[in-house]
């Protein structure tokens, strides 16, 4: 069988802002003229899966390479309630404009999201409906993000209870399964310095000032050296240690053909302004693996 015959069920993990790096992944096995028949993902794997199966994926590359810490900011919507501590609209507002919405069983791919139901306590498959309810549910990190309610269900980030879902893979006629696991051990990678320009004060109110710098500190510092965690960045952590310990467990329990392993230290949840980097990392550890595989 030829290597451009060879068809892919790819399993995209969670793990926030590193999500970006299944861009890099995805174009590293198109470019191997390796063709992908069916996508599972959870949280960011949902959201750059699901952007992928609407062939949208260069729209949302585009926009995604020209975001800088600020614009993070600005997205990011406070609510103000004790469910969650941003709404999460205004940024879906945004993804729902470049990539519009379409049904699932419409797209010329298979196609699953992995979310959590609360009160069941189980994973949910959402492989029907609209694409981008699923994306939004699955993405849901409970604390940050409000709970979707959706077929009668209350969900969160499906990352809680399987954050590299093979399982929904199972049964697929496909060739090969590959997974991406946004947990790989810790390498000490070290990120590329990304020049800046300086964020505009958000208004004379100190209050909108006390947001804005909130807001900024959920980002990791690249040059600080060590200090004393606050409380985003412990949860953000938290959620980290528990999702690659599952992840781990997934791993062994459902063996894909391939794992393309993207270290865990490779950028922080929020620091979805260094896209284009964590895609370029995806494309040289998915070009890694698919040289090992002989494709």
């Amino acid at each position: 069988m030829s290597t451009s015959s060879l068809s892919i069920s790819l399993v995209l993990g969670s793990g926030g802002a590193r999500g970006h790096a299944h861009i890099g992944v995805i174009r590293a096995i198109e470019e191997r003229g390796l063709v992908i028949r069916n996508i599972a993902g959870t949280s960011m794997g949902a959201v750059i899966g699901g952007i992928y199966a609407s062939s949208k994926l260069d729209t949302y590359v585009d926009w995604a390479n020209r975001l800088e810490k600020k614009d993070i900011v600005r997205l990011l919507d406070f609510s103000f309630t004790w469910t969650s501590l941003f709404k999460g609209e205004r940024i879906f507002e945004v993804l729902e404009d470049l990539v519009g919405d379409r049904k699932i069983e419409d797209l010329n791919l298979g196609y699953t999201a992995v979310a959590t139901a609360l009160e069941e306590q189980r994973e949910i498959w959402l492989s029907r409906g609209s694409l981008f309810s699923a994306m939004r549910a699955s993405t849901a990190v409970p604390g940050f993000f409000s709970p979707v309610e959706l077929n009668g269900y209350s969900l969160v980030d499906g990352g809680l209870i399987n954050p590299i879902p093979i399982a929904p893979t199972l049964n697929d006629n496909t060739d090969l399964t590959i997974a991406v696991n946004l947990s790989g051990m810790s390498n000490n990678y070290r990120p590329k310095k990304k020049v800046e320009k300086k964020a505009p004060t958000a208004s004379d109110s100190s209050y909108r000032n006390e947001i804005t710098r909130f807001i900024g500190g959920m980002f990791e510092k690249e040059d600080k050296q060590s200090s004393s965690a606050d409380a985003t960045e412990i949860l953000t952590k938290s959620i980290d240690v528990m999702q690659g310990a599952i992840a781990r467990l997934k791993l062994g329990a459902y063996a894909p053909q391939k794992i393309i392993e993207i270290p865990r230290d490779a950028c922080s949840f929020f620091e979805f302004h260094r896209a284009e980097e964590m895609a370029d990392l995806g494309y040289k550890n998915a070009k890694k693996a698919l040289d090992d595989l002989g494709l």
